[in-house]
């Protein structure tokens, strides 16, 4: 797959490499203490279909350069040029929006691999993945009160879903960073490890991702997102969800595996249905 028409100008900042079914983005600007650009942004958001549309694909994890940090968050360089004024602002928000959306959206897991500390943008694209590791010594903070910028609806949204009202409240209102324990507490990641090991937990965890059966991944982040807006009917398309993985080669392989106690191999159920073997 050539990546690079996709990544386009960001290309050098941002580092896609694959392992089988798991995929890494990895923010490559060590020197900018791996910021956002707003070529990043607008990468993220052509990139993430793009990974969508490959069966293969299984997961996807995200992360800073090795050792860290996450990110610094949105490029500030580029405020004073890019959004120098309401309309590049106002241009500038749509393509961080996309990213954002791109990742939230995507219809596989996804995992943020967090060294060191995730500042602003850092904590909006940590937000946006399914899952959330980080090693102890990380930090968290969300800071357009320290700005002047409002923080974007949809963007509140998924905090106040993860974090909840009150601690939402808190971490925009005072722009305070938060330390690992206290993300832990508040679910705003789901495990904290030594510091050293979140790579090898991250990448354990993928695999435990990549090994499970991806037609019940997929339908279930569509249904937790559909409960998280209050959507709690079944629908003609839920029910197709359910249809779908029912008759998939997945749903055969984990009875059979179940039945004949053995380790389910989805994977290989799912290329040969694809090459028609199956």
């Amino acid at each position: 797959m050539d990546l690079l028409p996709v990544l386009g100008d960001a290309a050098p900042h941002l580092a896609v490499s694959r392992d089988g079914g798991v995929v890494t983005i990895a923010f490559n600007r060590p020197d900018k203490h791996n910021a956002i650009s707003y070529a990043m942004w607008h990468a993220l958001g052509r990139l993430m279909p793009v990974l969508a549309d490959d069966v293969s694909v299984e997961v996807v994890v995200v992360r800073g350069t090795p050792g860290g940090p996450f990110s610094a968050g949105a490029d500030i360089g580029e405020f004073t040029t890019l959004r120098a004024d309401p309309e590049g602002a106002r241009l500038y928000g749509e393509a961080v929006e996309a990213g954002e959306q791109a990742l939230i959206r995507f219809p596989k897991p996804t995992v943020a691999l967090i060294e060191g500390f995730a500042i602003g943008g850092g904590s909006q694209v940590a937000l946006a993945c399914d899952l959330r590791v980080c090693e102890a010594r990380s930090r968290f903070g969300i800071t357009p009160a320290k700005l002047g910028i409002v923080y974007a609806l949809g963007s509140t949204a998924r905090l106040t879903e993860v974090v909840g009202p009150a601690w939402a409240r808190w971490i925009l209102l005072t722009g305070d960073l938060i330390d690992a324990d206290t993300a832990l507490r508040i679910g705003l990641v789901h495990e904290v490890v030594e510091d050293g090991a979140v790579e090898a937990r991250a990448r354990a965890l993928a695999a435990t991702l990549a090994g499970r059966a991806q037609v019940s991944l997929v339908g279930g982040k569509e249904l937790i997102a559909r409960v998280a807006r209050g959507a709690v009917e079944e629908d003609d398309h839920v029910r197709e969800l359910y249809h779908q993985s029912w008759t998939s080669a997945e749903y055969a392989e984990g009875v059979s595996a179940f039945l004949g106690k053995r380790p389910a191999d989805f994977s290989g159920a799912r290329q040969a249905r694809a090459s028609g073997s199956g």
